[in-house]
């Protein structure tokens, strides 16, 4: 759901612990951390948190930090990618959690690419109903407890070119806070939750020539898994597959053109609505809640433009469109366009903190859908 934040960041470079205890000294390393144009020539980690307060009915007082830490598996070795560690980790006054631990690990060499996701989740959500016509006034409010364990490693055959092997395992609980509400017509399934176990393979071309901020190259990755009938009973069988595409062009040394394509898709019968596909969030079409459209496929194609005009500050443009769809509803492409200001915490790792405000649709009798973010890293 929406939060409105008030956040303030504090950095400390990981190189000013072993200094003297000189507090003028000290204070000037971290004035220089956040101001300076000056890269770190050490290729020392950076560690940023982000201290957060939210309220919303649903949840009450909300607080929490994010924090990441960028770093490189071999600082020797200066084709080495950034490596980031990322913890979200919120708590509410209503006794809601929600904590998640991301790792993105590039091995000594780039030789292997190692991604995780932790993640638990005991949080209410919206539930508008299936496909891409929904409707506000359909609003209904659940209780959802999530746990996620997700882990990649893919190795390195080729100049660029990776591929390897998936896990994925979720385990849903929902209940029902509204009676009577849209989440009770027969069409969604699992009502009550379920877990699966997902294994596949994937696989990856990135030519670019950075991952936190890239101005150049091209990434490319493809990702299928199947869930085998582990659990019995009627948790969810099937496929579910991802293709993403993203190209950055230069068009001059403070000028970015970025562009993105992405599709996915999940297939098999009887499909439960909580492994279905969402629209919105933080990272694709922006402007809409999360799940305010969700489907069997979800696809859709942004494109950034980025400026970053001094070294420690950026704004951009964006603007996108896509749909989620079914062989039951056909595509409704959506609109999603807006602005924001990037505040690079991390010369040396091209790291950032990102606020974004996006605009979406306007339905009929409805108000223009939009939101606010802020966010560590890029949205792609």
């Amino acid at each position: 759901m929406p939060l409105a934040l008030l956040s303030f960041a504090v950095q400390t470079s990981l190189y000013a612990q072993d200094q003297p205890a000189d507090s003028s000294n000290f204070i000037k390393k971290i004035v220089k951390k956040f101001i300076s144009s000056e890269k770190d020539s050490s290729r020392s980690g950076s560690f940023m948190v982000l201290p957060a307060v939210g309220y919303a009915q649903e949840t009450g007082l909300e607080y929490g930090i994010a924090s990441t830490y960028n770093f490189y598996v071999d600082k020797n070795d200066l084709h080495s990618r950034t490596s980031n560690i990322t913890l979200i980790g919120t708590l509410t006054t209503k006794k809601q959690k929600n904590i998640k631990l991301l790792t993105d690990i590039w091995t000594k060499g780039n030789e292997y690419h190692i991604l995780s996701e932790l993640r638990f989740r005991d949080w209410p959500f919206n539930f508008y109903g299936l496909g891409n016509d929904t409707w506000k006034a359909d609003e209904d409010y659940l209780d959802q407890k999530l746990y996620r364990i997700k882990l990649d490693g893919e190795k390195r055959f080729a100049n660029n070119f990776y591929a390897g092997l998936n896990l994925n395992y979720e385990n849903f609980s929902f209940k029902d806070m509204e009676a009577g509400g849209i989440f009770e017509q027969d069409n969604v399934l699992g009502k009550t939750g379920g877990q699966y176990l997902a294994l596949g393979a994937s696989a990856l071309y990135d030519s670019r020539n950075n991952t936190t901020y890239s101005t150049s190259g091209f990434y490319g990755r493809a990702k299928y898994s199947y869930a085998p009938n582990f659990f019995g009973k009627d948790n969810f069988v099937g496929s579910q597959a991802e293709v993403d595409l993203r190209g950055f062009y230069p068009i001059n040394s403070s000028l970015t053109l970025a562009a993105q394509g992405l599709y996915r898709g999940t297939f098999g019968k009887n499909v439960p609505f909580y492994v279905l596909r969402d629209l919105g969030g933080d990272m694709s079409m922006r402007g809409y809640y999360l799940g305010r459209y969700k489907d069997n496929n979800y696809a859709t194609a942004q494109a950034e433009l980025r400026y970053r005009f001094h070294p420690r500050i950026g704004i951009t443009g964006f603007l996108g469109t896509g749909s989620t769809f079914s062989k039951e509803q056909s595509m409704r492409l959506l609109p999603s366009y807006g602005g924001g200001v990037r505040y690079f915490f991390s010369l040396e790792h091209n790291s950032s903190i990102r606020f974004d405000y996006a605009f979406g649709e306007q339905r009929s009798g409805e108000k223009r859908q939009s939101g606010f973010y802020l966010s560590i890293s890029e949205a792609f």
